[in-house]
């Protein structure tokens, strides 16, 4: 059975939704920060730490992880510094 939603491998990066990380003072400007950008698409692509093994064991009821999927954490002051480039619709 085909998945309503797919991942476009063949996509692009659009623009940075909020602030960089180096402007949130969340990375020492190594090649391991966070962020969050929009694709050419309009999908959303995260960067963040890979926790899907610590975390798959607590997910709530009805949350699953797929075989070709992560779960991964950004820092919450990303996400807030994002939501003005979140549309609403």
């Amino acid at each position: 059975m085909t998945r309503p939603w797919e991942a476009d491998p063949t996509t692009g990066f659009k623009r940075r939704l909020g602030r960089s990380p180096q402007e949130l003072e969340i990375t020492t400007d190594n090649p391991d920060c966070p962020d969050i950008w929009e694709l050419d698409n309009g999908d959303i692509a995260i960067i963040g730490r890979d926790l899907t093994v610590p975390l798959k064991n607590s997910l709530p009821t009805g949350v699953s992880i797929g075989a070709d999927e992560s779960l991964v954490v950004i820092p919450r002051s990303m996400m807030i510094a994002a939501k003005p480039d979140i549309p609403s619709v």
